[in-house]
């Protein structure tokens, strides 16, 4: 069951898990190497990821401590290829990841399950779904481009206007399905006045995104937001317009963590942002990549589970690719400056 609300502090899209009966429980202390291997290292969302993983191998048990890895930014698709390839040839139970590297990680991959490896891939999966058992989805990604849509129109308001896109890298599968169903949303004669002029990579690198944001103002002098769909674009393309006392022209959105974004929520250059949580995504990746490995559960559709906390999931088809199965997470918060300070402590 799905429920969008709309109130003065903002739009949430809660999303619950419905349909779930009989979910088993997860049986703690196996011993099984597992590497969380996030689409680089550095930035806090994948730090808050580990966290959360961290919580459910202590959960349950497992006597092998969890391997984080990650590629440099710079070396991002190259890197995550070789950790995942090293890891199978180290005989470990599964790989968690956030792809960055599209259908290029497919070889790697499938040469992983060949060995009996269980490939769980969350925030971003393989687009293709080649070489992946289970992606563990944060939120429904059709919903996060007509979120994405409804705060570009909250803000821009009823003139609308016209505003660019300051995405990841062209690799990211997440990134690209974001921007595919917000273009999908904008068909909707309500959007009709939004124009969405541009789309460019920073490639997740704080000064690299720093500079998109940058040559966009110089590009577009009439554009009046720009849309960042990443926790790395929104901040350093607000940080941009901050500095260059742009805030009162142009307004930046997108995808952001409370915490990076608070200064920018109050002083008013980010008026919405929205997010979800990475530390339960890290646990709840976990706790499913800990199912599959141990046998606890199959990566079929229909399949239940109980992850601790969080309580009961099942996999299902995944509605936004040709094929793949997927678990749903949800849910997915908008902050302005009414709620940012709280969910920043």
């Amino acid at each position: 069951m799905r429920k969008y609300l709309v109130g003065a502090v903002g739009l949430a899209t809660v999303l619950c898990i419905g349909g779930v009966a009989s979910a088993g429980d997860i049986a703690p202390g196996k011993a099984m190497d597992m590497v969380l291997l996030p689409k680089f290292l550095g930035i806090l969302p994948f730090d808050q990821a580990h966290q959360g993983a961290e919580e459910a191998a202590k959960e349950l048990k497992n006597g092998k401590p969890l391997q984080f890895l990650g590629p440099t930014p710079e070396n991002s698709v190259a890197g995550q290829i070789e950790i995942t390839t090293n890891a199978t040839t180290q005989g470990v139970a599964a790989i968690m990841i956030s792809n960055n590297s599209g259908d290029q990680i497919v070889p790697a991959a499938k040469a992983a399950q060949a060995k009996g490896v269980k490939v769980v891939t969350w925030d971003s999966p393989i687009p293709s779904a080649d070489g992946e058992d289970v992606f563990v989805a944060q939120v429904d990604f059709t919903e996060t481009g007509k979120v994405m849509a409804d705060m570009a129109l909250n803000i821009l308001g009823a003139d609308g206007g016209k505003f660019a896109i300051l995405s990841a890298s062209p690799d990211a599968a997440n990134q690209n399905a974001w921007i595919a169903a917000m273009k999908e949303a904008l068909k909707d004669p309500k959007y009709a006045k939004l124009q969405l002029i541009d789309t460019v990579y920073g490639n997740d690198q704080s000064e690299a995104s720093y500079n998109q944001a940058n040559a966009l103002v110089d590009k577009h002098p009439d554009m009046k937001l720009i849309m960042a769909p990443t926790s790395v674009g929104i901040v350093a393309a607000a940080k941009a317009l901050q500095d260059g006392n742009l805030c009162g022209k142009i307004k930046v959105s997108g995808l952001g963590v409370p915490k990076e974004m608070l200064a920018y929520a109050m002083n008013g250059c980010a008026p919405q942002f929205a997010l979800w949580s990475f530390v339960d995504l890290g646990y709840l990746t976990y706790y499913t990549a800990y199912g599959l490995a141990s046998g606890a559960i199959k990566a079929e559709e229909g399949a239940t589970f109980k992850a601790g906390r969080m309580g009961d999931y099942k996999i299902t088809k995944d509605p936004t690719r040709a094929k793949g199965l997927r678990v749903l997470m949800g849910p997915f918060s908008i902050y302005n400056k009414d709620n940012v300070e709280a969910a920043s402590k």
